[in-house]
Order: structure tokens, then C-alpha cells, then sequence
């Protein structure tokens, strides 16, 4: 089921797309074009002279269209390096094993939403998750292609209720009232973990609602091993963390619409999803079901742990790949140190990287780390995480010279960048 909404856009803006997507001049978009081939071709082992081709034939596409297209190959290579890059994920050990789907020829809302379905059934086809990345049309010039406006493909509604509280992720709230506003309609007694519709926008920029079917989205119920009144609470989550709002850069071209998924690490969902005042808020609830007072010393840590202790079980009874946040911090140590050993630098964002329970137990808390912003990536906004990406070669550094020359640029680029 889809429906369409038209938004008025500010014309002297832009598209809500086009206010989003990084603004690089021609030298930049040459720049990681050139340093993304020559890290490509390094990497497959291509001789010079496919190189030299290579390098010829994208830098005359450049110079007459301003944009160029990735072979197979490069897309692949490209979505694999842009997962490694991410500073902010914890778990990139499996980077090289992402399984990358070219969808570049689907470009009309029903095609692309046919994809997300099967998207779904091959990330969770019954023998553990697996990471995959469906990859759509990318912006060529001022074309700007069909993209997917909602943060994630599952995700819960939030009901205002009569007495005015609030039932559900609270977080989804604005998306709730959008879906109410365009047609949807809420189950005749709403619950906490409703399905919402979710949301895409066309090259005109307006808005279309789609109705995921509800068998393609697998729900795991949230059981607690030892204390019945647990179960109660009703607790569920979905199994596929599909992320559907990021955009994908890779050497100079933006893919708007880049999907991808892997799987969840419990802290994710327990002591986040479920936890947080802004989310679901379920401690206090939590603590009364395992029997302890919430005036007691410690009482959210206890709660915390239990909810993820829930969380986990429950996951791995049904078969849906998760993962613990003590095994997280240790694969990140394994990938930390083997890209050293590549003599290549990690990009790290300790505030997202360290997880939000038992951090000092784990031995990234103590990890040295620095974000600086690799190309090719994931940003959001180009204001935001955005306006930092640049190529990186701090791993190929022979003099300090060539170190201090690096660093003045990239300050100068980022303050160009900046809305002054």
C-alpha cells in the first residue's frame, strides 16, 4: 500500500535532499575520485596501465558531466571501505564479508520498495543475520534520485493517548503523527511496539508512505529465563537493523539511498531502545517485574543488566544473530589491531564506540581514538558528520612536512564547508 504526499519545498533551498548532500567543487570531487581509484586499484592489484585507463576515462567524464559511475567492482570495493571508515561503528570486523546488492536501475518507489522486502528475507533467511547493503541510483549533477527518508525500515509507532501519556517509542512520535496525517491506521487498541509505515521521497521531492508487509519484518518476543513476571511486559524487538537515511560516499559520488544492515548488539537494544528516558523508558517497570525497589542502592544497574541478559537469551532462542557487548569490544580489538598490522589508522568515535554498559570492563575505554572523517563514509547531514569527510592520508605520511601540509588543508576545506 502506498501513498503520496506533496510538500512544498523552498525552491531557493533546494530539495530537503539537496540541503542535505555534501557541496564539493570540482577540484575536491577530483581529489577523492583520484585517492578512492588509486586505493581501489592498490588493493585489487590492477597494473598501471589499466590504472592509467581508468584514471583517464574518469577524469574526462568529470571535466564534461561533473560526475562519473562506478563499475561493479568499485561500488563493491567502495560500500566495504565506506563500512570500514565509519568511526562510530563498533563492529567492522566483517567489513570485507558485506555482501553488496547493485540496485543502481531500480529508480521508481515501487521497484525500490519490492527490494527493501527481499532485502529483509536474505538478511534473515534462517541461518544467522548477514550484512548486506542494497545500493540505489546515485546524484548525478542536479538529478536527484528517489531516496528513503526514514531513519530505519522497522521501526515502532508512538500513541498519544487520552489521559495524554504516551505509548511506544517515543522517538517516532513526529513520525506517528505524519503516518496518522497521510492515512495510516493505528491497530483499534494501539501498543507499544506498533509497526509504522515508513517514508520516501521522489525527485520532486514529495513524499510517499510505504506499508512494509508485516511478514518480511521478523519480531523476536523479549522472555526473561528466571522471573515470570518479566515476560508480562510484552516486550518485543525486530531482528534486522535495516538503516535506511544514510548516505554513502565513495570517491566524489554520493549515493543518496544506500540501505544496509547489519546485526544488533544487545546494549543496543536493552540499555538503549528500551532504556532511555527519550525511547521507552522501561527500567522503572523492569525493576518492579525482577522484584527490586526502585529506592534500593544500584537499582538501575541491576535492572540494566537483567533487560540485557533478557534481550540476549531471547535473541539467541530465536536464532537471531546477536551479539554481547563484551564480545563487541573484543572483535573491535581483534579489527583495531589488524588494520595496524595493514599500517593503516583506525577511525574512532570513542563516545560511540565505548558501550553503554560496563564501559571501563572493556579495553576500548581505555583505547586512544580519533575521527578523522576518512572518505568513503556514511554521514547524515552535510553540516553535521558531513562536513569533515575528506580523504585521509595520514597512512602514507614519509616526512613531516607532508603531515603539516595535510592538516592545513583539510582545516581550510572544512572552514569553506562551514555555514558562516
Amino acid at each position: 500500500m502506498r501513498r503520496k504526499f506533496y510538500v512544498r519545498s523552498d525552491a531557493s533551498r533546494g530539495t530537503s535532499l539537496q540541503r542535505r548532500i555534501r557541496t564539493l567543487s570540482a577540484l575536491e570531487r577530483k581529489e577523492e575520485a583520484k585517492a578512492f581509484l588509486n586505493t581501489f586499484h592498490d588493493a585489487s592489484g590492477h597494473g598501471r596501465t589499466l590504472r592509467q585507463r581508468r584514471w583517464a576515462e574518469v577524469r574526462s567524464d568529470l571535466r564534461r558531466h561533473g560526475y562519473y559511475e562506478h563499475t561493479l567492482e568499485e561500488l563493491a570495493f567502495g560500500a566495504r571501505l565506506a563500512w570500514r571508515n565509519t568511526g562510530k561503528c563498533i563492529g567492522r570486523l566483517p567489513w570485507e564479508s558485506l555482501e553488496v546488492n547493485d540496485c543502481r536501475k531500480l529508480t521508481s518507489p515501487d521497484a525500490m520498495a519490492a527490494r527493501m522486502v527481499d532485502h529483509l528475507r536474505e538478511a534473515d533467511s534462517g541461518k544467522g543475520i548477514r550484512s548486506i547493503i542494497s545500493v540505489f541510483a546515485p546524484i548525478q549533477g542536479d538529478a536527484i534520485p528517489t531516496w528513503i527518508e526514514s531513519g530505519q525500515i522497522s521501526r515502532y509507532a508512538c500513541h498519544t493517548l487520552e489521559n495524554g501519556r504516551t505509548l511506544g517509542d517515543r522517538q517516532n512520535a513526529e513520525s506517528t503523527k505524519l503516518a496518522r496525517s497521510m492515512g495510516w491506521t493505528p491497530p483499534e487498541e494501539p501498543g507499544a511496539f506498533d509497526l509504522l509505515p515508513y517514508f520516501m521521497r521522489d525527485p520532486k521531492d514529495r513524499r510517499i508512505m510505504i506499508d512494509a508487509p508485516v511478514e518480511a519484518i521478523r519480531q523476536v518476543d523479549i522472555r526473561h529465563p528466571q522471573y515470570p513476571d518479566f515476560d508480562a511486559l510484552g516486550l518485543r524487538w525486530y531482528a534486522v537493523p535495516l538503516v535506511s537515511n544514510m548516505i554513502m560516499t565513495i570517491g566524489g559520488v554520493d549515493y543518496p539511498c544506500a540501505p544496509f544492515n547489519g546485526h544488533y548488539m544487545c546494549t543496543e537494544i536493552a540499555s538503549r531502545n528500551l532504556a532511555d528516558a527519550q525511547r521507552y523508558d522501561l527500567l522503572p517497570q523492569v525493576a518492579r517485574a525482577i522484584g527490586i525497589s526502585e529506592g534500593s542502592s544500584l537499582w538501575q544497574d541491576v535492572a540494566l543488566t537483567e533487560l540485557n541478559r533478557a534481550v540476549l537469551q531471547s535473541f539467541q532462542t530465536a536464532r537471531a544473530t546477536i551479539i554481547d557487548h563484551h564480545k563487541a569490544s573484543e572483535q573491535f580489538m581483534t579489527f583495531h589491531s589488524r588494520e595496524q598490522a595493514r599500517g593503516r589508522r583506525v577511525a574512532g568515535d570513542w563516545r560511540w564506540i565505548v558501550p553503554p554498559q560496563a564501559g571501563s570492563a572493556h579495553d576500548v575505554f581505555h583505547l586512544k581514538m580519533r575521527n578523522f572523517h576518512p572518505v568513503p563514509n556514511f554521514y547524515r547531514e552535510r553540516g553535521t558528520d558531513g562536513l569533515r569527510l575528506m580523504p585521509w592520508y595520514g597512512d602514507n605520511y614519509r616526512n613531516r612536512v607532508s603531515g603539516w601540509v595535510d592538516r592545513v588543508q583539510r582545516r581550510w576545506k572544512i572552514w569553506k564547508r562551514m555555514a558562516w
